[in-house]
This record gives C-alpha cells, sequence and structure tokens, in this order.
C-alpha cells in the first residue's frame, strides 16, 4: 500500500450525510482572487446526489390486537440453554461460536457443578424459559472413558430436561455421541470408530438431510477433518431417519423419543476452527427452533481494491522494485472479469467491486471515454466510462500515513477526493472513509519509515484525534478498521465499534488478504508470498516446500471462505496491482475471486450478499442495535398455540428475527425502521422496538 504523497490546495464542495450541504476548505489564507474563484465554484458547483438506498420489499407482520396470553405448555421464550459437562468442554465453545455468530440469546449449564432442576428451565410465571435444548454431547459424559459412559446428570435431571421438553414441544440438538441406548436410545447402534488428522474426509446429506440444512446444495460434500467419527447404523424399527452419511454409515440422525420428543445429533467431534461447524451450525438450530429465533445468519462478500488512480510499489520476482498504474483498457478487462464471474455464478449475480480511489492522478476534465484515441489521462477517461461498473469509495486524496496528521490537512486530504469524484461524475457516499493503511486507528510502526516491521496495535485510544473530528466534521459516520488489529475487532459478531474518541464515527473493520500488494502477476505473487510461508518464510508456521501459485490462490480461498461461511459481513482487501491484466481477463483479484466462490458455490445454493457500503455499515450499525438490546435480557415470547410473539421493551432499539411472517411493504412503510427479507427459505426481520411501546408479531413455524 506504499505510495508517493501527492499534494494539492483546492477549496473543496462535499456532500454530508444524503442532503446536499455547500462546505468550502481553506486550509491557508487565501488571497482575494482565491476567494472570489471559491465563491464562484460554490455557486455552480453541486456533487452528484448519493443513489437512494434499496426500497423496501417486504416488513414482519405486527398484530393488529393484543395478543392472547399463552396457556400452559404454550409459552416459551426466545433463548436457547447450552448444556455442557464443564467450562473446558469443547462442545461449549462450538455452541457458543454457532449462536453468537447468529446473535441469539443463550444461557449456559456446566452440568458437571452446577444444580439443575424443573426451576432451572420454566419461569415463575410459567413460561418455559427456553426453546432449545442443545447439548456438547448426548452422554454429557463424567469422564472420557467410552467404556463407562456414566453422564455428570444423574437420572433426576435427565427427567427433568425431558419433562420440559415434552411439556413444552421443545427440540433437543446434541454435537456430539456415542451410539447406544445411555442415557437414552437415539437408535444408533455401534459401528467402527474412524479418527480424522489432517485431510479431511467427506460426509454427505440424506434427502432429510438436505431439507435440514437446506442452504446447502443437496449434493454438496462436507469436510470433517480432526475429529474422532462414529461410523454407525440405525436400530431397525426405530423412530428415526439419518441426516449424514459417510459411505453406508450414519453420522447425524433425527430422531423421536417414545414420549414424542423430537431429537438431532451428530455422532462426530465439532470444533470451533473446522468449517463443519459453520456449515451445520445454522441448520441445527434453525431446526432446534422450528425457524423462529432472534438473530439471522446469511453470507456476504465484498471486496476492496484500494489505490485506484494511484502509482503504487511493485516488486519483480527478481526483487528489483517498480512502480505500477493501471492503464485505461485494463480498467475494461476488470469489468469483462467481473461479468463473466457473476455469468458463471449465479449466487453472485450482483457482485460488483468496491473502489477505494486516491484522486491526486485522477483528471477529472477527461473525457468518459473508453476508446483507443483519448488525449488526457487514460485510466481516468476509462474509469469515467465505466463510471457505474463498479462503486467508490473515498480512499484520501494523496494516499498519506494519518497517524499524525494534523486536523487542515486530514481535513482537506477527504473534502478534496471527494471534490475531485464529483467534478469527475464518480459518486461517492460522503459517509464512508478508509484511510490508507488503515492508518490513524492506533497501530503503527516504530519507525514510520519501515516496509518490513509489522504494525504495533496500541488501541483505539492511540487514535488520530485530529483525523476523527476532521471526519466528523465531514460527515463521515464510518471508518473502515482492519481484522489484523485486536483493537479493531467488535466485541459482537458483525458489529462495528463507535470509536472511543469519537463516538459519532463507527469502526467497521475489513478481512485482510495475503494477496500481495506490490503484485501484478503470478509470478510476483508466488516470489513475495513465499518469502513468508514458503520453505524459507518468516511465518513460524511456514511450510517445508515453497508453494505454487495454484497452491496459494487456493489457500488464499479457503481463508476466505471460513470467513464466507461463518456469516461475516466483513469486506475482504485486496490493491490496484492485483487487478493487473497479466492475460487476457486474468488477474490476481479474479484469479482468487473465482476460486472463492467455485468453493462457495460447491457448498451453498443461497446467494451472496453484496450491498453497497453504506448498506453494509448501516447493517453492522443494526447489529450493535441488536446486541444491545439482548444485554438487557428481555426474552419475546413465542405462544406457540397462535404463533404470536410479544414483547415489552425497556428501552429503544432494534432485533434482528428469523421466521416471521412478511407482507409486501408500502409507502409508509419506507420511513419505519421495520424490513424483512427472504434468503433462501428464511425470512429474516429487523424489527424496530421503543421504550413502554409493546410489540407483537406474527411467527411462521416451520415443519
Amino acid at each position: 500500500m506504499q505510495s508517493r504523497a501527492l499534494t494539492r490546495r483546492l477549496s473543496a464542495t462535499v456532500l454530508l450525510g444524503l442532503a446536499v450541504v455547500m462546505v468550502v476548505v481553506t486550509l491557508t489564507s487565501p488571497t482575494a482572487a482565491e476567494r472570489d474563484a471559491a465563491a464562484a465554484a460554490a455557486r455552480t458547483f453541486t456533487m452528484p446526489p448519493v443513489p437512494p438506498l434499496p426500497r423496501k420489499e417486504l416488513v414482519p407482520i405486527r398484530g393488529s390486537a393484543p395478543a392472547r396470553p399463552p396457556g400452559p405448555g404454550d409459552g416459551i421464550a426466545l433463548r436457547q440453554l447450552i448444556i455442557a459437562v464443564d467450562a473446558d468442554d469443547p462442545g461449549l465453545a462450538a455452541w457458543k461460536s454457532i449462536l453468537d455468530a447468529v446473535g441469539t440469546p443463550y444461557d449456559v449449564v456446566l452440568a458437571r457443578t452446577e444444580p439443575f432442576d424443573a426451576s432451572r428451565l420454566v419461569r415463575p410465571d410459567g413460561i418455559g424459559r427456553y426453546q432449545s435444548i442443545l447439548l456438547t454431547d448426548a452422554q454429557l459424559p463424567a469422564t472420557d472413558d467410552t467404556d463407562n459412559p456414566a453422564s455428570v446428570f444423574d437420572s433426576a435431571k435427565w427427567t427433568a430436561l425431558w419433562d420440559y421438553e415434552k411439556k413444552f414441544g421443545v427440540r433437543q440438538v446434541a454435537l456430539s455421541a456415542r451410539p447406544g441406548s445411555v442415557p437414552e436410545d437415539y437408535c444408533l447402534r455401534p459401528g467402527t470408530e474412524q479418527t480424522v488428522d489432517g485431510k479431511a474426509v467427506q460426509a454427505t446429506m440424506s434427502q432429510p438431510g438436505a431439507a435440514v440444512f437446506d442452504q446447502l446444495k443437496p449434493d454438496a460434500k462436507l469436510p470433517i477433518a480432526n475429529a474422532t467419527i462414529q461410523l454407525a447404523t440405525l436400530q431397525p424399527g426405530c423412530a428415526a431417519e439419518p441426516l449424514l452419511t459417510m459411505g453406508s454409515n450414519v453420522i447425524g440422525v433425527r430422531s423421536t423419543a417414545p414420549d414424542g420428543r423430537e431429537r438431532i445429533t451428530l455422532s462426530f467431534e465439532t470444533y470451533v476452527e473446522e468449517p463443519i461447524l459453520d456449515l451445520l451450525g445454522h441448520g441445527l438450530l434453525r431446526w432446534a427452533t422450528k425457524g423462529i429465533f432472534l438473530g439471522e445468519k446469511r453470507h456476504w462478500i465484498n471486496v476492496d481494491v484500494d489505490d485506484w488512480f494511484n502509482s503504487t510499489l511493485r516488486v519483480y520476482p527478481d526483487g528489483a522494485e517498480g512502480a505500477y498504474r493501471l492503464t485505461g483498457p485494463e480498467v475494461v478487462g476488470i469489468k469483462n472479469e467481473q461479468d463473466a464471474l457473476r455469468a458463471a455464478f449465479p449466487v453472485a449475480k450482483d457482485f460488483t467491486l468496491n473502489l477505494p480511489y486516491n484522486a491526486g492522478k485522477f483528471d477529472p476534465h477527461a473525457p468518459a471515454s473508453c476508446g483507443p484515441d483519448v488525449q488526457a489521462d487514460e485510466l481516468s477517461a476509462y474509469s469515467k466510462c465505466l463510471v457505474d461498473e463498479f462503486r467508490w469509495l473515498n480512499h484520501t486524496y494523496s494516499h498519506p500515513a494519518m497517524h499524525t496528521t494534523s486536523y487542515e490537512r486530514n481535513r482537506k486530504e477527504i473534502a478534496d477526493n471527494l471534490t475531485a469524484a464529483a467534478e469527475g461524475g464518480i459518486p461517492v457516499p460522503v459517509s464512508i472513509l478508509k484511510t490508507p493503511e488503515y492508518s490513524g486507528l492506533g497501530a503503527y510502526r516504530s519507525d514510520p519509515n519501515s516496509r518490513t516491521e509489522e504494525p504495533k496495535d496500541h488501541g483505539l485510544r492511540a487514535s488520530n484525534a485530529q483525523l476523527l473530528k476532521a471526519m466528523s466534521d465531514l460527515g463521515v459516520k464510518y471508518i473502515h478498521g482492519d481484522m489484523s488489529h485486536a483493537g479493531q475487532r467488535p466485541e459482537c459478531f458483525n458489529c462495528g465499534i463507535y470509536h472511543p474518541l469519537q463516538p459519532d464515527v463507527m469502526v467497521v473493520p475489513d478481512w485482510p488478504t495475503d494477496i500481495e500488494f506490490e503484485a501484478a502477476t503470478p509470478e510476483e505473487q508466488t516470489a513475495l508470498y513465499n518469502l513468508t510461508y514458503g520453505k524459507n518464510g518468516t511465518d513460524e508456521g511456514h511450510f517445508d516446500r515453497d508453494l505454487t501459485y495454484e497452491e496459494i490462490t487456493d489457500r488464499e480461498a479457503e481463508i476466505a471462505l471460513k470467513n464466507m461461511i461463518s456469516g461475516s459481513a466483513y469486506a475482504h482487501t485486496v490493491h490496484q496491482a492485483n487487478v493487473h491484466q497479466y492475460a487476457k481477463q486474468r488477474s490476481l483479484t479474479f484469479d482468487w475471486i473465482r476460486v472463492l466462490v467455485q468453493k462457495y458455490s460447491n457448498l451453498y445454493q443461497v446467494p451472496l450478499k453484496n450491498p453497497d457500503w453504506v448498506t453494509l455499515a448501516q447493517y453492522v450499525e443494526g447489529r450493535n442495535a441488536h446486541f444491545d438490546v439482548l444485554k438487557r435480557k428481555e426474552d419475546p415470547v413465542l405462544n406457540r398455540a397462535t404463533n404470536e410473539i410479544t414483547f415489552s421493551p425497556t428501552g429503544d432499539g432494534l432485533l434482528y428475527i428469523t421466521g416471521l411472517a412478511t407482507r409486501p411493504a408500502t409507502a409508509t412503510d419506507q420511513v419505519l425502521s421495520d424490513a424483512a427479507e427472504t434468503y433462501g427459505t428464511d425470512s429474516v426481520s429487523r424489527v424496530g422496538i421503543s421504550n413502554g411501546s409493546a410489540v407483537t408479531l406474527v411467527a411462521k413455524p416451520r415443519s
């Protein structure tokens, strides 16, 4: 992300928020002629209007009459219960990972040490405290001795749990089980045990399994690695059906107990680090809750190409250095690669690159032309010609490091970049800023001139307060952060951080990639990557050999896929050189994206969401509000008999809720906080709540 600093003195007019507001920025004492020129520009020039946010198509249905109080066994709170052996139970971390990503509230019982009886499950008013029971292990084993599967729950505790499940119609899911009939029979019978280290084995779904996990492709091959798998058979005549199989063996089963209780169990270990947890977690939770729960999980793809218009460092395979800047015709190639990706992968049919740009070398007066005889800066002309094919983000005018820059310099960098874009007809959201190398947010090198030293994270309180003040004054609400730094990682999933020094600015982090910013060709990427991860690499976990370009691309795609299937909405970052057209319609960026989307398409049939950055940031801000409501521990209550959800909040906010009935939005709905969408076979709603105003919603349970 190195670049040559460029400067410019210019009065700027910028758009603040969604309304056109003229702001004149003068950083030195202007002459009378400069003042007159600025006044003339202010009278004649305004930024193009910001595109409106997408109109709501659906909203959740709110009840029009007071809800009927639930009868005995009908009222259950929208909260989950995890029962683990103890705090070190790996299944506890697994369940927490699933529920935290969704954003659904839960409690934990540590069965070895905590008391447990019916009062733990039912409130004094007769409402069931939990809508699902999530076991880390079906036996809750007291020891690791598989020949003596004694449970930390005695028979009284198991009976209390089963009585609750039966009375309130609550389903149970266990992340692991050994075949047998203790403490109850899941219809699994012992086969062989298989330990998988290293390379994953593949599981498949039965037809009933594909219905439970219907976001996945029915024929998806599901990887299981670093686990012990109990390969089982089903007891003939038992009320059960296989969900997951390996060959002729069953490793996941849905069964019905003699008293009518419904259960799912897996017969292999699941760990936070393994993709199988993300692949199955949402389906397990959705089945357990009959599709109605607080929170949501969708899948997202966003890619930023930093430093557009700039000249950047390039490192050749032999280590020699040069400079790189895109050519005009390469912009056409990038557009064609984007079109080809959309056509090849229906799940990514809306994919659009984000282009954080530096306008220091942009010619706003160049013609909007993709022709061969442009008599102006070629990259400027081609970019204007294809301006609507991409999305544009403010990355500052001259790409300075902003750790210690003054208020005046910060304001000028932000405003001048917007002004240049406005003059050239490039639409840019004023509310979003991405600083060069995420500078100014408290992570920096002790030697600012070093290109090898890793930045040290000093926390957001070490940010450049003058940068934050300039941002706020110019209408910036969201600044990109970096997930590489602990201080920029939000405390909740898909959330942002309201900056402690400037609370009206939110940090929304990005995922980094190891597509090297100085690399423009496969040979350059391979050489640079292996300096870190190859045979003699500097990374502690480096490989015992150098990797090929294909292996590197696959590895980077696997890392990004893990982020994607977890439900993370954050963007991944690459750089200008990475979209160099090293061959016809071939670039490092799209080589990686194609492998990434192919891997996703092999697993999922639900689409990848690709919102513009304003919509993405507002979603992230909504997740913060959702988790703030959860902290109050005020659970909405579902009446199983009427499918009504009632909630009486003691504060304002919003909730994301999956499984509500929806209706088409009207004109009035466009200005209210409620919204909904259909994602796969789920409805995902955003519901606004107000202190003291009771809410009644209509649920739509799944079978």
